[in-house]
């Protein structure tokens, strides 16, 4: 049984939401987003990013969470935000390339992150943590949401139908990004309620994308629950916000690798070390991105081959060892390029599939670059709920969900 509960956001009013409305926080740098919030007193880079408005030295100092806290409630002042007059669940649309993917926004229970009732597939870094850590607490809000999938639930998916046939949307505009964001806020008690009661069927909730959010939202609740041990547990800081996607809507795109050298062999060598656990061909397109499961793209002295992993090399049965990133690190990456450890090896970088093949070929000069079939959902439920985790830089979820469209109140 799962718990997705309506909540009172805080959000723009309509005629805001396009100024409000940024990229989320952590997809760029300090530089970046001083660019994009300039000239737009109303972004809502001034609250999940403040350090544009404090200093790059600052990002993690405790000026730059207090001025989040002081920009929210300026936002909220100024009628730039407001607080939704009950709790709603909200249905959030987003349409890239003409793909669409529809989800829910509710509030998860800390308590089953905590039972693994929501599942995970990522490490977290401490670091990243504390960063939201301190942003969530200081601004007693949860300002950007956790990205869940669940299996599909046919009572779900006809609640959200029936609502979005005869309801209009609330938002409904087109980011810089080309991504189309609509959202209907759900304010009936009786719709309300069947989809509360759906996701209790839902035996499980998988992170999609959020792991320190996540993880950060559990800790300002546990903070929140030593100061008030009086707590009932219907209190907001038990409570984490997401966006809740069924499995069948998710776009899961390639996450490629490039190694900077080779490791001492010239490019002769290299392709024999790489024949002995991969059957190689002359691709027959350039860039070449593979077409199924264990075949991978790679692009040595400006030439791209194709590359199948041979009989023998991984066990098809093993959650991770199944996967193609761990095929390629276990044959490749490691035994031939001296990869050990690729979340600390300065040689290796990860470039996600959004950014395009031409660019992977780019950055390959001088070194070798691998492209990846994409890992898809069954993949990453048969990851968690093994309760393994999951390779680094192994999923990339396109669109990104957009910020400043809804925040979670955890304490007034």
């Amino acid at each position: 049984m799962a718990t997705i509960r309506p909540f009172a956001a805080i959000r723009p009013p309509q005629k805001y939401v396009e100024q409000v409305s940024c990229l989320p926080y952590d997809v760029m740098n300090h530089q970046e987003a001083c660019a994009m919030a300039a000239g737009n007193a109303a972004s809502y880079l001034h609250i999940c990013r403040a350090d544009i408005d404090t200093s790059e030295a600052e990002i993690h100092e405790p000026a730059t969470y207090e001025k989040s806290r002081q920009n929210l409630e300026d936002f909220l002042q100024r009628g730039i935000l407001m607080r939704e007059g009950k709790p709603c669940y909200y249905i959030y649309r987003q349409i890239m390339w003409g793909r669409v993917q529809t989800g829910i926004v509710g509030c998860a229970s800390v308590d089953e992150y905590l039972d693994g009732t929501i599942k995970k597939h990522e490490l977290t870094r401490k670091e990243k943590e504390l960063d939201r850590i301190n942003h969530f607490d200081a601004c007693s809000t949860q300002t950007e949401p956790v990205f869940l999938a669940y299996r599909k639930h046919e009572g779900i998916a006809a609640a959200v139908r029936e609502w979005i046939k005869f309801h209009k949307p609330e938002y409904d505009f087109t980011s810089e990004d080309g991504v189309t964001h609509i959202l209907w806020p759900v304010d009936d008690d009786a719709v309300i309620e069947a989809i509360r009661k759906g996701f209790e069927e839902v035996p499980a909730l998988y992170i999609a994308d959020g792991h320190h959010r996540t993880a950060s939202s559990a800790a300002v609740s546990a903070k929140r629950r030593a100061e008030h041990p009086d707590y009932t547990g219907s209190e907001e800081f038990n409570y984490l916000m997401a966006v809740t996607f069924c499995d069948e809507d998710l776009f899961i795109m390639d996450y490629n690798r490039v190694v900077l050298d080779l490791n001492g062999l010239d490019e002769s060598a290299f392709l024999a070390r790489v024949r002995e656990k991969f059957d190689v061909a002359p691709a027959a397109s350039a860039p070449y991105a593979p077409k199924a499961k264990h075949e991978f793209g790679m692009c040595l002295g400006g030439k791209w081959y194709t590359l199948t992993a041979k009989d023998g090399t991984f066990d098809a049965a093993h959650p991770i060892q199944s996967l193609d990133c761990s095929i390629l690190q276990a044959n490749l990456l490691d035994p031939v390029l001296g990869i050990t450890d690729p979340r600390t090896s300065p040689r290796i970088d990860f470039v996600g599939g959004i950014r395009g093949l031409h660019e992977l070929q780019e950055r390959a000069a001088g070194g070798v670059a691998f492209s990846l079939y994409p890992v898809t959902m069954a993949d990453l439920f048969h990851v968690a709920d093994s309760g393994e985790i999951m390779p680094p830089k192994s999923t990339w979820f396109e669109p990104k969900l957009r910020s400043g469209l809804f925040a979670h109140e955890i304490e007034r």
